[in-house]
């Protein structure tokens, strides 16, 4: 008895027939479509089909993220536009500060008659890359001589100063940052108006502000500025602010640790400032005249003492002449006198032997 259906009830290949078949498929199309990328036109029609099934499944995560951001949004704006208000009230109390005390400034030199110290002109820069050096703190800026920028030019950002412009090229320029071990920048302190040289450090996250007395008024958290008597930097540019003060009583000096107000590091974009300084330089050192003076004197009393020696000389070389010549005769006589002595004992010599030889001659003559 077969327990196979009749023929009525069958429908198609056998089951393992399909499977067989679908899996040579299922291959052929994964080897095509990695090799020749044949399905790309099929994937992209049925990703733009069930695209909007997509997004509709993923509405309520939208509606519950939009609410959450909504919120925070809100919040965050309400403070930020606080803290702007407060902000813009106080700049605004500067700006009217400030352009009260420059007309003033204006006022005051034109009745004294004085010019203009300095302008300052500024090149907006950006930082490309990083010097090969790891010992040192230097940066490469985008800007070179062909746009203006001069050797030992400051460079600084909103914050403050990010350090100068060291070497230049056609189209780039080398900028040492100010935390750089042989970096140095004139700075006054702010409150007390104290001035010093700030200087880098070898690990470069620091600044060391030197030859500061003992005796000197620091504290922590004094503001530090370019005081601009050295001609490079524009006065009143922020540098540092002090964070420890160390004084000991073996030392002159005391020991003060500042941090770069500026995100010396961090900074991407700068300004490369062209500081004009219209200050005459600086006059050339004169001797004093009592220095003069004193010069002139010794100048005039050694030539009478030059002359008097010269003229002593003069007179000692013909006295010593007849010394000498009346020392030779002298000496003629003695040579005599030494001839004579010598002659006189080989006399003395000779008669001892003379009678010695006689002594024996004498006896024989006298024994008859």
């Amino acid at each position: 008895m077969e327990y196979s259906p009749p023929p009525l009830f069958k429908q198609g290949p056998s089951a393992l027939a399909r499977l067989v078949f679908f899996v040579v498929l299922a291959l052929a199309l994964l080897i095509s479509d990695a090799r020749f990328k044949t399905l790309e036109i099929v994937r992209g029609v049925l990703g733009a089909g069930l695209y909007p099934l997509q997004r509709a499944a993923l509405v309520p995560r939208d509606v519950f993220m939009g609410a959450a951001d909504l919120a925070v949004t809100s919040a965050t704006l309400r403070s930020e536009n606080d803290k702007l208000r407060t902000k813009d009230l106080q700049l605004s109390q500067q700006a009217n500060t400030a352009a009260e005390l420059a007309a003033e400034n204006t006022h005051l030199r034109a009745l004294l008659q004085l010019s203009q110290r300095s302008t300052t002109q500024s090149l907006p820069a950006e930082i490309q890359y990083d010097t090969r050096d790891p010992f040192t703190q230097k940066v490469v800026i985008g800007r070179g001589a062909q746009q203006g920028v001069q050797d030992g030019s400051p460079v600084v950002n909103e914050d403050g100063v990010i350090g100068q412009v060291t070497r230049v090229f056609p189209l780039q320029a080398e900028v040492t940052l100010l935390t750089d071990k042989d970096q140095a920048v004139p700075v006054q302190i702010v409150r007390t108006g104290l001035r010093s040289v700030i200087y880098g450090t070898p690990k470069g996250d620091t600044l060391d502000l030197r030859f500061v007395p003992i005796s000197a008024d620091v504290q922590t958290g004094d503001e530090l500025v370019t005081s601009g008597l050295d001609g490079v930097y524009p006065p009143g540019l922020p540098v540092a602010k002090v964070v420890r003060v160390d004084k000991q009583a073996d030392t002159a000096f005391a020991r003060v640790i500042c941090l770069p107000v500026a995100p010396v590091r961090g900074a991407r974009q700068l300004l490369v400032l062209h500081y004009l300084n219209n200050v005459p330089p600086r006059p050339a050192e004169e001797p004093d005249a009592a220095t003069t003076a004193k010069d002139a004197k010794a100048k005039k009393g050694s030539k009478p003492a030059d002359n008097k020696a010269a003229a002593d000389k003069s007179a000692a070389k013909p006295a010593e002449k007849p010394a000498a010549a009346t020392a030779k005769p002298a000496e003629k006589p003695s040579a005599k006198a030494t001839g004579a002595a010598a002659e006189k004992k080989a006399t003395t010599e000779k008669k001892p032997a003379a009678d010695k030889n006689a002594k024996p001659q004498a006896t024989p003559g006298a024994q008859p």
